[in-house]
């Protein structure tokens, strides 16, 4: 005979409630209760047919959007096609979505918290771009399902969904070499994120790939914006600092801004200097030259959010996973055989 959920909660020593929140897929328990009902009434033989249908799961899903240092700007392209993923996805699937915004700041960040604890969230896709791995951790001890959007840590255990910066970046550089024969310089993100860390490794992973040394590509931080990085390179041209001849970029707003100053300067593209860049913001086809530069699914990126979201709401007690999606190489004009060697 088949174990009762009353005789689960006894068993368990947890309320009726709170075995009926957990074997419903409804908030108000925590992930660790959620796995420990299922696995405890699969092992007594629970009878799952009881559980109404899975459609009928009540509450919404949160897409919460971690506001740090600035380097997530919400009224992009960039952001627009992941919101769209979440949007379809959670349409397809029947739920709710609801956006919220979270700002660095200890006390705000617990209230908030404690607001989207008491509503109706079932599960949250939190876009952790700007995120460390201590400022992760309040949003572990909510009860619901969580999906880490756009980062990674090592050194926490969950579910992670995001680009395959190194792959981008190798795919990129490894391009550049081909094309110009020529040993990369880098334009380097000033903010310490960990996607430019990832693009990072993948730069120069290729420069030694190719037999190069990585202490001899010339490297300038600039501000991951385009007015902060054409800023940032007029006072490294104006203090004469040695230039390479192509330059891998951490994004296409660095790139942008950098091929701006560079043409203020009388410098060519690509005659004089080739650039690549990183994401495929529709701007990067409209400059002149149009940008060659890595393209990144961002609409699926959001759809596999939400999908792997849905799926730990459904079937809780999985084992987090890191999805990391795939890059291609979009070719256009800023990349081209330097009329020099070197600048």
């Amino acid at each position: 005979m088949s174990i009762t959920a009353k005789e689960l909660a006894k068993k368990l020593n947890l309320s009726p409630a709170a075995v009926s929140m957990a074997l419903n897929h409804k908030p108000g328990v925590s992930t660790a209760t959620r796995r420990l009902v299922f696995d405890t009434a699969e092992k007594y033989g629970y009878d799952f047919s009881r559980i109404s249908e899975k459609n009928s799961i009540t509450g919404s899903i949160y897409f919460v959007i971690y506001k740090k240092h600035g380097a997530v700007v919400t009224d992009t392209p960039f952001f627009s096609q992941i919101s769209e993923g979440i949007s379809m996805e959670c349409k397809k699937q029947d739920y709710n979505l609801k956006v919220n915004y979270i700002y660095e700041d200890d006390d705000v960040i617990q209230r908030q918290l404690e607001d989207v604890r008491s509503s109706d969230c079932c599960g949250m896709i939190l876009l952790g771009t700007e995120m460390t791995d201590r400022d992760l951790r309040p949003f572990l001890k909510l009860p619901f399902p969580l999906v880490l959007l756009d980062t990674y840590f090592e050194s926490v255990s969950c579910d992670s969904v995001l680009i395959n910066n190194v792959q981008g970046a190798y795919m990129a550089t490894s391009y550049l070499i081909q094309k110009c024969s020529q040993q990369p310089g880098y334009l380097r993100s000033a903010y310490d994120i960990y996607n430019f860390s990832q693009r990072s490794a993948g730069f120069y992973k290729a420069i030694r790939g190719a037999g190069m040394s990585a202490s001899q590509s010339i490297v300038h931080d600039l501000t991951p914006s385009i007015d902060g990085a054409y800023g940032d390179m007029m006072e490294i041209l104006k203090s004469n600092e040695p230039l390479a001849s192509c330059y891998f970029a951490d994004n296409d707003l660095i790139a942008i801004g950098a091929i701006k100053a560079f043409k203020q300067h009388g410098l060519g593209i690509p005659e004089d200097i080739s650039i690549i860049g990183f994401d495929n913001q529709p701007i990067s086809s409209v400059i002149e030259p149009n940008l060659t530069t890595v393209h990144v699914p961002k609409k699926y990126m959001g759809e596999a959010a939400a999908e792997r979201l849905i799926s730990l709401i459904r079937n809780p007690g999985q084992p987090p996973i890191k999805t990391e999606i795939s890059t291609s190489l979009v070719k256009r004009n800023s990349v081209g055989r330097a009329k020099h060697t070197g600048i």
